[in-house]
């Protein structure tokens, strides 16, 4: 189970690796970096929409929005740039992040 754990915090790792090389491409869609420059923010926000005293509904707002607006983000983005950032050594190369 603590490998289970271990490979899905890995490919988070990686993820956040590829968005951020996304982010910086000069090639990348302005809508798309808008997009995932308001998913970040939103996960950073120290408030929320819907307060979390809610019940259900003040949790599912951040499992609900920040995926909704990433996903929307990668439509925007050309295949080309997505495979050249996720295949790029420095995001393979895990040693970079604790």
């Amino acid at each position: 189970m603590l490998e289970k754990f271990h490979k899905i915090g890995n490919a988070f790792k990686r993820e956040i690796c590829v968005y951020h090389g996304i982010l910086r491409d000069k090639s990348t869609p302005m809508a798309a970096k808008c997009l995932l420059g308001l998913a970040v923010g939103y996960l950073m926000m120290p408030f929320d929409l819907i307060p979390d005293f809610i019940p259900v509904i003040g949790q599912l707002d951040d499992l609900v929005i920040i995926p909704l607006l990433v996903i929307m983000a990668i439509h925007f983005i050309p295949d080309e740039i997505i495979e050249k950032h996720r295949n790029r050594e420095k995001c393979l190369d895990m040693k970079d992040y604790p």
